[in-house]
């Protein structure tokens, strides 16, 4: 004999009022803690990256391992351009030149919030470029860096930002005209 649930009358409003509950809790929810989070998250991303490409400098924030020197490239990051990365038009060189730089300028101004928009776009182009030419089968990982890239251009990087800062510093040295 097959045993039927029954189904209160009260089930539905029930789970309506839960879920109405859950979506105002999470809509209290900073936009700005939701941008700093996505600012150090895809920052660290790419550093990470930057950090295996050079030599002399090593600044790891999360695990406390700290190397200062000058930094230089090393020979295995235009090695990896040329035998791996393979990408048209730059030579290895210059490619892991601009790479390494790219990836240790931009994302420590995400960290700072300064120049955010500019710093994300700069970081979802090397995005793209990387889906395209280099591993197009990571999709998936690179869909997850542009969503948190286009967010940040898209809202900016909320008020612990130096470019929150600036604004407001801007808006207050600027004389308002009646109208």
């Amino acid at each position: 004999m097959a045993t039927q649930t029954a189904r209160s009358p009260d089930d539905g409003p029930w789970i309506r009022h839960a879920s109405a509950a859950a979506r105002a809790a999470m809509g209290r929810i900073p936009e700005s803690v939701i941008a700093l989070l996505g600012r150090f998250s895809i920052a660290a991303v790419f550093w990470k990256s930057g950090q295996t490409k050079i030599e002399g400098l090593s600044i790891d924030i999360v695990a406390g391992a700290f190397e200062f020197g000058a930094p230089r490239l090393s020979a295995s990051a235009v090695d990896l351009f040329r035998d791996e990365y393979r990408l048209p038009v730059l030579s290895p060189e210059l490619a892991a030149l601009l790479a390494t730089w790219g990836e240790h300028l931009l994302p420590a101004m995400l960290l700072l919030g300064l120049g955010t928009r500019f710093a994300a776009l700069g970081l979802l182009v090397m995005t793209g470029v990387i889906q395209l030419f280099v591993y197009p089968a990571a999709y998936p990982t690179h869909g997850v860096w542009a969503a948190v890239l286009l967010w940040l251009l898209v809202r900016g990087p909320g008020v612990v930002s130096l470019d929150r800062l600036w604004a407001r510093r801007l808006r207050g040295s600027i004389p308002h005209r009646p109208r």
